[in-house]
């Protein structure tokens, strides 16, 4: 099952990014969106990336203009009819993306794949809006899409072997790494990225630290390259926000802080305030940082979401971990890990994952 052209419905920064993606990797893209001028940015946004890939020397001028002929776009979400596969990336609510399901289902035939970019929604309740659900799964590609090289290929109940080995071929073949998930909220990255985020407003909340000062410890913490708040104020707090309320029927651990939901509410960003010097402080910012980004990988793994190879493979190259979760559990060894994990899950009644038990040998084992 070879996929030559796809659809994307909804041209915002993702819709975009996986635009660009596919056609500069030989793919035909249609680009549906209900609004003409959303459509005119994404249209700027495609030619600007191809023409700084020009200017670095690393894309021929020709292959540059090739790339931008292979995406077409309109209003009209008759462009689907003929391709191979469809990807959703519209707003994350499940009414609003069952309410384009119900428009789409009649356009495309029986075997096109249909796929949902969504990053937290489970796949079992979108599918519920899909005709032939043996057909449906989750291709979650992380910002930016154009670049970012991890999309998580989430298997639904009912999607069909089948499904899966071809759109993961399509992602290998457009040079992206599909890391294979089952179906639960946050799948596997956004799983323990958004709590690590949230914990990181959480100690703020609890005058720790700056979000400047933070950001700078949460690389003692994990080795990230870019600290929670930045990262929060690059995809806007609104959308972490709401991929944590995604996340919430996981447990009392997973609610957003309540400062990020009056800021996500506002649509504001976060103010960085300066970078203070307080070791003690520190220590504890990083116990906080660890534990809210370890407990929640345990509990994936004891759900078998996702292997911890693929688990820290996608902390490695979508998110720019240093030292990704499972082999940083690893090298701290299972009584360490004890210690950070314990006071987390008894803080919100989460009992201890019995993955603990295998620390030492999650990547190895």
């Amino acid at each position: 099952m070879s996929i030559s052209k796809i659809a994307v419905i909804g041209s915002g920064t993702m819709g975009t990014g996986i635009s660009i993606a596919s056609a500069a990797n030989g793919v035909n893209v249609a680009m549906v969106d209900v609004s003409d001028e959303q459509l005119e940015r994404s249209r700027g946004a495609a030619e600007s990336f191809f023409k700084r890939q020009v200017d670095k020397g690393r894309l021929e001028a020709a292959d540059a203009d090739a790339a931008l002929g292979r995406i077409t776009r309109g209003t009209d979400l008759g462009a689907a009819g003929d391709a191979g596969l469809v990807i959703e990336a519209v707003f994350e609510l499940l009414e609003l993306k069952h309410e384009m399901y119900a428009k789409l289902m009649p356009i495309v035939d029986k075997d096109v794949i249909v796929a949902s970019n969504t990053s937290a929604l489970k796949i079992a309740d979108l599918a519920k809006a899909i005709d032939e659900p043996s057909r449906f799964l989750g291709l979650h590609y992380f910002s930016p899409a154009e670049i970012n090289p991890i999309v998580e290929v989430v298997r639904g109940e009912q999607t069909a072997q089948a499904v899966m080995d071809a759109c993961s071929a399509f992602l290998e073949a457009t040079k992206k790494t599909p890391i294979p998930c089952k179906d639960q909220n946050g799948f596997a990255i956004n799983r323990f990225f958004c709590p690590f985020t949230n914990e990181a407003v959480r100690a703020m909340e609890d005058g720790l630290g700056t979000p400047a000062q933070i950001d700078r410890v949460s690389r003692l913490a994990v080795g990230a390259a870019a600290g929670p708040f930045r990262v929060m104020n690059l995809v806007k707090p609104r959308i972490n926000m709401n991929a944590l309320r995604n996340l919430e029927p996981l447990g009392p651990f997973y609610a957003p802080a309540d400062a990020l939901v009056a800021l996500g509410e506002a649509e504001g960003l976060w103010e960085m305030g300066e970078d203070q010097s307080d070791e003690s402080a520190e220590a504890v910012i990083v116990d906080r940082l660890r534990g809210a980004t370890f407990l929640p990988v345990l509990e994936l793994l004891d759900e078998e979401v996702a292997t911890a190879a693929d688990v820290d493979t996608g902390a490695s190259l979508a998110l720019k971990f240093g030292t990704p979760p499972c082999a940083l559990m690893d090298q701290l060894g299972k009584d360490e890990v004890a210690r950070l994990v314990g006071p987390m899950a008894e803080r919100y009644g989460a009992p201890l994952p019995q993955s603990l038990a295998r620390v030492g040998t999650l990547v190895s084992g």
